[in-house]
């Protein structure tokens, strides 16, 4: 019963120092001594207690789960794993783009580089080809992509 219960708890103790040890090494072994705790309680005690052992097992990661992800996130260990400042913007919106004129840098087929402003843009054609040299016009603008369709000349 002392080696059922000592890979019981080393099979926990591994899988929560898991959260703070990279590379999964703990968590595998902490499973691995789980799932023999529960073997060995099979062949030294029968399938009743086993029954029994795997369901406390089960229980336990359950309960210990849901108690982890309700409580280490606000605790001081778990605040060194969240950060708190802003990210920032990405810049990705450029709306003033929208309407404005420029020249194909490259054979728009139907995406390539357009020369707008003063500015290399990363463009994509409504439709068709639009050739190198050809006037575009930017016609949307959706998050990283610039639309654009061959201006009148």
């Amino acid at each position: 019963m002392e080696l059922v219960v000592l890979l019981l708890v080393a099979g926990l103790a591994l899988i929560l120092l898991e959260t703070i040890l990279p590379g999964m090494i703990a968590g595998v072994i902490g499973t691995g001594c789980l799932v023999a705790g529960v073997v060995v309680s099979y062949v030294d005690f029968g399938p009743r207690v086993g029954n029994l052992v795997l369901l406390g097992v089960l229980a336990a990661l359950l309960v210990a789960g849901l108690l982890w992800i309700r409580f280490f996130p606000r605790s001081r260990l778990g605040q060194a794993f969240v950060t708190r400042r802003a990210v920032g913007d990405l810049g990705v919106d450029r709306p003033e783009l929208l309407n404005r004129t420029g020249t194909a840098l490259t054979n728009l087929r139907p995406a390539g580089t357009a020369l707008i402003g003063d500015k290399r843009v990363d463009v994509v054609t409504e439709g068709g080809l639009i050739p190198r040299g050809a006037t575009i016009k930017v016609v949307a603008v959706e998050g990283f992509r610039v639309v654009v369709r061959a201006a009148p000349n």
